[in-house]
C-alpha cells in the first residue's frame, strides 16, 4: 500500500474549480487528489476537507484555521494535517479498516476476512500482524498522519481489492500455522483444542502430513 502522510503531503486542487463549488454556497468535501466530491462518498473517496466554506472570507482562510493554504495562480496548495481529528469522522465510512484508536484494527471490511482474523487469533496471530501484511503486499492508500519525533501514527486503510487482501491473509496464515504446528513445541496436531482444529480445518491444513 501507498503510505500518504498529511503530515509530509501538500494537496492540490483547482483554483477555479474550488471557487465555483464555494460559490454555490452547498456542502462538499475535497480528496487527497484535490477533486471536489458530493455526497454520498464512496471508498474511493479519502477526503481532507468536508463542509461548507464561508464564501465571504479569502480563499486563504475559508477552509478554516485548521488548513494552510497557499494560491498559487491556478492551485491552491492545501495543507490538512491540522483538522486530522475532524478528518476522522469524515473518511470512517469508506475505510477498509481504521488504525485511528490506541486499541487498533479490530475489524476487517469483509465477512470472509473477520473470518480468517478471527481464526487466526487461535494461533496468536493478531490483527497488528495481518494489517502489517496487508500493508506490504497489497495495493492501496494507507491514509494517515505519521511522525517519528515524538513517535506518533493515526490512519486508514484503504484496499484497492478485497478478493485479493483475503487471498493473502489466507495465504500468511495458513503458512505461519503449518510452520507453527512444525516447529513450535505449544502446538501439538495431537492436542489441539477444539478452536485450534477448527482454525486448521479453516485454512485447509493437512494435519497427517505434518504429523
Amino acid at each position: 500500500m501507498k503510505k500518504f502522510n498529511l503530515f509530509k503531503e501538500i494537496i492540490t486542487a483547482n483554483t477555479t474549480e474550488l471557487k465555483e463549488a464555494i460559490e454555490k454556497g452547498d456542502k462538499f468535501a475535497i480528496n487527497i487528489e484535490g477533486k471536489i466530491r458530493q455526497e454520498p462518498f464512496n471508498e474511493k473517496d479519502i477526503l481532507i476537507y468536508h463542509g461548507i466554506p464561508d464564501k465571504l472570507k479569502p480563499l486563504e482562510i475559508t477552509l478554516g484555521n485548521k488548513y494552510q493554504v497557499v494560491i498559487d495562480k491556478d492551485r491552491v496548495l492545501i495543507k490538512a494535517f491540522g483538522n486530522w481529528q475532524e478528518l476522522i469522522a469524515i473518511n470512517t465510512p469508506q475505510a477498509s479498516y481504521d488504525d485511528t484508536t490506541a486499541d487498533g484494527v479490530d475489524e476487517f471490511p469483509t465477512k470472509e476476512m473477520e473470518d480468517i482474523g478471527w481464526h487466526a487469533t487461535e494461533f496468536s496471530i493478531s490483527y497488528r500482524e495481518l494489517v502489517e501484511v496487508l500493508e506490504q503486499e497489497c495495493e492501496g492508500i494507507l491514509f494517515c498522519i505519521e511522525q517519528d519525533d515524538p513517535f506518533q501514527f493515526s490512519g486508514f486503510g484503504f484496499l484497492d481489492d478485497f478478493d485479493n487482501a483475503r487471498d493473502i491473509l489466507f495465504a500468511f496464515c495458513k503458512n505461519k500455522i503449518e510452520y507453527l504446528l512444525i516447529n513450535d513445541d505449544e502446538y501439538n496436531v495431537n492436542d489441539l483444542t477444539d478452536d485450534e482444529e477448527d482454525a486448521v480445518k479453516f485454512f485447509k491444513i493437512i494435519t497427517k502430513i505434518i504429523t
